[in-house]
């Protein structure tokens, strides 16, 4: 009794697994044509001169209008621009303008990845590193920079401020520093 369960079950997991198309799946028919696309956006080339190709960018978003000032840093095949709007438009006439810089960089081989920000900071911070880069000091520039745009980021959080171990927690009439550990 127990050979002939083991056999069925056997049989059972033998046809289970087979290697058989089922009606549902296609078949794998070599003479079948398959369909090709061709992809629309420009393939990114690969930037041999950054300074060459950060112009080349920045004069396609002075190209859109309203943009007063535009700033591009490359970092290897990656391009930055940031651009400098009129301070009085609104948020969603800036997100239409910043739309439309995305737009004119996707039509372009070096542009087609780049990232594009419309935070007067960041411009700021853009046009800094490319200056540094530009003066001959690639990485401290953007070293500075990146300090100051993490500094920024970070949050100050309460419990990572460290005690000074004189500080005398009589009371509150006491002479106590403020808080943060530093007298006033």
């Amino acid at each position: 009794m127990r050979l002939i369960c083991v056999c069925v079950l056997l049989l059972t997991l033998a046809a289970g697994c087979s290697q058989a198309p089922k009606s549902g799946a296609p078949s794998q028919n070599p003479n079948q044509k398959q369909v090709k696309v061709q992809q629309i956006a420009p393939q990114k080339l690969e930037i041999k001169d950054s300074k060459a190709v950060a112009d080349h960018l920045e004069n396609l978003a002075l190209g859109i209008p309203q943009v007063e000032s535009a700033h591009c840093v490359v970092f290897g095949n990656t391009a930055v621009v940031g651009i400098n709007i009129k301070k009085d438009l609104d948020r969603s006439k800036i997100g239409t303008i910043k739309y439309s810089v995305a737009e004119a960089l996707k039509k372009d081989p070096y542009g087609v990845n780049a990232i594009v920000t419309a935070d007067m900071d960041l411009d700021q911070r853009l046009r800094n590193i490319r200056d540094n880069i530009r003066a001959g000091r690639p990485i401290t520039g953007f070293a500075e920079q990146m300090a100051d745009i993490v500094g920024r980021v970070m949050p100050q959080l309460p419990r990572d401020i460290r005690n000074e171990p004189n500080i005398d927690r009589a009371g509150p009439e006491s002479n106590n520093p403020a808080p943060g550990g530093r007298a006033q």
